[in-house]
Formats: structure tokens, C-alpha cells, sequence
């Protein structure tokens, strides 16, 4: 555990090669949490590998905390966090989904600090984004929407937060397990409304299931509510000025983020190369798109070993 500020502390993960290639992995959401699978990306045997659940997310504590919680903040943390460990040498961050644009606002804060990114299911925090996925998706998973927007309003954002910070418990932990069974079934990687089970149709785990849930929407809506923290200064308004290697592996048939954000940001950045999964959606841990993240994390790999064979590092 790391603390962060006299209020949070992160639970930080290092594994892989003691003294290897520094590598920053981060999580989407927001609001989600570092898992053992995100390991498998990255050669143990190259690369000294840090995972952190961001603040009021997973295992950092208070769980579901929203004060003092804004992009800009996690971006300071990834450097504390580096500083902390005693890493002193560049590295190079893998952020999917909402980690991308974390690890965007990362490069724009800190970009000396920094060697590669690679991206994965690019979002920009967008209102335009938002939007999509609380009503365009509709024309695709109508059914999900439907019980999703049964109970809330034109402003279905607001709506859900105001609900998860309700003071009335149960109120909160239903608005935020009937979030999460819409994100759940948007993400299945099989067709939408194929076979996906909802939350509410299932007996749940356990009460700490419910919590965590509860937790992990508080977070989540507390950034979209506003606008990611990123309204003053759009992240593909500024992307010109990262003038660093970036990969982008993008599923083309990703319904959370699709692939027109990823390539108006390779159009904008430098040195950007985009890659395009067919046949991939947006997880990023099942079939072809893990399989490109792991051949971009190798091939990063074997550019650092080159760049240090030919003195360059």
C-alpha cells in the first residue's frame, strides 16, 4: 500500500524481473481494478511489471472514494507511485479503455518521464463517447437498453449518480448493480442478447459482491458526471505535442469505444501506428485482441533490447 495523500493509498502490485524495463499497467473503469490476468501481457523475464488499483478502486482505500479523485490526480500518482518504488529510469505504460486516457493525460503531464505507450480501446472522455454508450448503443442492444433506461431519465449520467449516492442503501446498490448488468452485457463477447446473463436475474454472491459493485459505479459515475476532468483541455485537442512512440490496438468491432476515436487520435499524434483487430470487441483478455497486445508488448520488448545493444539507452 502506497499512500498517495493524507486521504488515499494505493495498492500497488511489482512483479516480474527485479531491476528490469519498467512497465506501468492501467486499469479501465473508471472505477474497475487491477487483475492477475493483466500480468500476462508482459515477459517476466524483461520486464519489471507494476499494477495499481487506482484511487477508490479494487484494493486501494477508502473503497469508492470520490473526494479528492480527478484524472489529473491519478496522473500524479503513477509518478508517486514510480518514485516510491525507486524507479528512476524511464518507463513505458499499457492503459486500455479508460486507462488510455489516463495514460494520455499521464504523457501530456509528465511526457520526460516517459519511453512508449501502447493503447488499447481508445476513449478520450468525450461527452460525444458518453453519449454513445448511454444512448447510441440502444440501436444495438436494444433489450440491455431498455431495462437500463426503464427507470431514469433523458440524463441517464445524472440520473445513476444521484441514484449510487442515494442515502438510502438499497436504493444506491440496485441503481448500481443495474449499471453494471448494462455494462456487463455490452461487453459480452459473444452477441449482444446472445447469451448474457443479467445481475438481476441471478441470485448474487454475496453482499460483498453488491458492495464492491456500489464502489466501482460510485467511481465510475463520478467521473463521467464530470465530464472526466477533462473538459478544459480535450486530450485530442493537445495530442500533437506527444512526441512519443504510440501504439494503438483497437478492436474493429468494439461497441464500448469504437474504432473512430482511435483513429482520429492516431491522426493526431506524431509517431502513432494503429492497429486494427478484426473480428476483436473491447475486452481486452479474450482471443485475437489479447493476442495483438501481447505481440505489441514482445515487440516493444525487442526494440528496448535493440535500442540498448546499439548504446541508445
Amino acid at each position: 500500500m502506497i499512500p498517495v495523500s493524507s486521504r488515499h493509498s494505493l495498492y500497488v502490485e511489482r512483479s516480474g524481473k527485479p531491476g528490469g524495463y519498467p512497465i506501468f499497467f492501467l486499469h479501465g473503469g473508471p472505477g474497475s481494478q487491477t487483475r492477475v490476468i493483466h500480468r500476462r501481457y508482459f515477459d517476466p523475464q524483461f520486464f519489471e511489471i507494476v499494477l495499481f488499483d487506482q484511487r477508490g478502486c479494487g484494493k486501494s482505500v477508502p473503497a469508492g472514494e470520490t473526494r479528492e479523485n480527478t484524472t489529473s490526480l491519478l496522473a500524479d500518482d503513477i509518478l508517486a507511485i514510480r518514485d516510491a518504488l525507486g524507479i528512476t529510469r524511464n518507463i513505458s505504460i499499457l492503459g486500455g479503455s479508460w486507462g488510455s486516457t489516463l495514460a494520455l493525460a499521464y504523457a501530456l503531464r509528465y511526457p520526460q518521464s516517459l519511453d512508449e505507450l501502447i493503447l488499447r480501446g481508445v476513449f478520450l472522455g468525450t461527452q460525444a463517447e458518453v453519449d454513445w454508450y448511454t444512448q447510441g448503443l440502444s440501436r444495438f442492444a436494444p433489450e440491455a437498453w431498455a431495462q437500463f433506461a426503464c427507470a431514469g431519465s433523458a440524463d441517464l449520467v445524472e440520473f445513476y449518480y444521484r441514484a449510487v449516492n442515494d442515502a438510502d442503501d438499497k436504493r444506491a446498490a440496485d441503481a448500481a448493480v443495474r449499471w453494471a448488468n448494462y455494462e456487463m452485457q455490452i461487453m459480452a463477447t459473444m452477441p449482444i442478447g446472445a447469451a448474457s446473463q443479467s445481475l438481476t436475474q441471478t441470485s448474487l454472491p454475496s453482499g460483498t459482491f453488491v458492495q464492491d459493485t456500489l464502489h466501482s459505479t460510485r467511481v465510475h459515475l463520478h467521473y463521467l458526471s464530470h465530464q472526466c476532468f477533462l473538459a478544459g483541455s480535450p486530450l485530442l485537442d493537445a495530442a500533437h505535442t506527444i512526441e512519443l512512440p504510440v501504439t494503438i490496438v483497437q478492436g474493429r468491432m468494439d461497441l464500448v469505444c469504437p474504432p473512430n476515436t482511435a483513429w482520429h487520435l492516431s491522426q493526431r499524434l506524431p509517431f502513432a501506428r494503429l492497429r486494427m483487430v478484426d473480428n476483436a470487441g473491447h475486452s481486452a483478455t479474450s482471443g485475437s485482441l489479447a493476442l495483438a497486445l501481447r505481440e505489441e508488448v514482445d515487440a516493444m520488448r525487442d526494440r528496448l533490447i535493440s535500442q540498448s545493444a546499439g548504446g541508445k539507452r
